[in-house]
């Protein structure tokens, strides 16, 4: 297919900020249908921000790290749950630039992009067959299925000496059978439903081995094989597009807590005006401190992203284990930013018209994803740089 010029990083995120408005205009109404609105959708495809992890022989633009996590930061400013749905499309269209370009030409075919969600859970069995794997399981937690055509499950695929390896399997959503229930208090909007395949054929062109992947850098792509974008480790370039939405969350509050400001008094204090209050001074400083580091944490791993895989350095597990460490600084230092100013918001922040306590349980509930989760992260750096062995084979 036709190359064609990519925009640069200012003007790819200009598009991005040029959408908040929109996505704000639906937020309310997202949640509660706990779905997208096609209008948002729309929005996002026709600025061309589903190419960004495109191949760029497809028309996509192939962007940097730091470019990715930027876009993702606007469009959680504008909703979480974007946000959300869209980090899992980035991660998405990254495993699928690591399949065989034959099946990467079925699912690059539409040239304003695609949306690929992702489920990193190994809820389901492949078992071999004659050209592929035969699929079944059950997957929670299924960002983007409702909102793209195309989905990548992960799968334990089990051999016929009864050897058990995981990989990734990419499948039509149309294929999935959707269980809804996804009724949550953060995060409503993206839809995150369980999937069921029963007895699915995959054909082996959209089956990833993760052993290779993780371990050894090794993928199915020819075409892709020279691109920065796919020879970055699963998991830094994960973790910096996971970090980024918290950060656009925690954004978005000190948005709504300004627009606010102006109109406010304290209640039952002598402050007609709550910028008058030195309180009120300390909370916005606060929240701007840690705002900012959690953009420095964001930011960090997704140029270290971009550097090593422009050197073609490897990676060191204290390398990998920092990414891990900064995705989870971003998502703690963010859900701290919100708490700061929604208590200064104020008891009439609680009534579901004010958009910061969807906000407030938006960063909740990205603090509770199990690869996000600071705990987590943070118990994983210190393993590693004590000299023990990591606890996860997702490093």
């Amino acid at each position: 297919m036709k190359t064609t010029e990519s925009p640069g990083r200012p003007e790819i995120v200009r598009r991005a900020t040029d959408l908040v408005d929109l996505i704000r205009k639906h937020a309310a109404w997202q949640e509660e249908n706990r779905v997208l609105h096609e209008e948002v959708l729309e929005g996002v495809a026709d600025a061309g921000l589903l190419k960004l992890r495109v191949p760029a022989r497809y028309g996509g633009h192939e962007a940097d790290m730091g470019t990715v996590v930027e876009v993702i930061s606007e469009l959680s400013r504008g909703d979480g749950s974007l946000g959300w749905v869209f980090n899992a499309w980035m991660n998405g269209c990254w495993l699928v630039g690591l399949l065989p370009d034959e099946a990467q030409d079925e699912i690059f075919a539409d040239p304003k992009g695609v949306g690929i969600g992702l489920s990193v859970s190994p809820g389901g069995t492949a078992r071999p067959t004659a050209g592929g794997v035969v699929l079944n399981g059950r997957w929670p937690f299924c960002s983007g299925v409702l909102h793209g055509p195309w989905f990548v499950h992960s799968a334990v695929l089990v051999g016929e000496d009864g050897g058990r390896s995981p990989v990734m399997v990419t499948v039509p959503a149309s294929d999935l059978g959707v269980v809804d229930d996804w009724h949550t208090a953060g995060l409503r909007a993206t839809g995150s439903v369980t999937t069921v395949a029963e007895d699915l054929f995959v054909p082996d062109a959209r089956v990833l081995p993760m052993v290779p992947l993780l371990a050894e850098g090794r993928h199915r792509s020819r075409l892709n094989a020279d691109s920065p974008v796919w020879q970055a480790p699963f998991s830094p370039a994960a973790s910096a597009v996971g970090s980024a939405p918290a950060l656009g969350v925690a954004q978005a509050a000190w948005d709504v807590f300004f627009e606010r400001l102006p109109e406010r008094r304290i209640t039952f204090t002598r402050y007609e005006r709550q910028t008058d209050a030195p309180l009120t001074h300390h909370q916005v400083a606060e929240a701007a401190m840690k705002i900012d580091e959690a953009g420095f944490h964001v930011r960090r791993v997704a140029r270290r992203v971009d550097a090593k895989t422009a050197a073609g350095e490897s990676w060191t597990a204290a390398e990998r284990a920092m990414s891990r460490l900064d995705m989870g600084a971003a998502t703690q230092l963010a859900k701290e930013a919100v708490d700061v100013l929604k208590t200064a918001s104020g008891g009439s922040s609680i009534y579901a018209d004010a958009p910061i306590q969807r906000i407030e349980r938006d960063v909740l509930a990205i603090n509770l994803h199990g690869v996000l989760h600071p705990n987590t992260n943070m118990e994983l750096y210190g393993r590693v740089r004590c000299g023990l062995e990591p606890n996860t084979d997702l490093l």
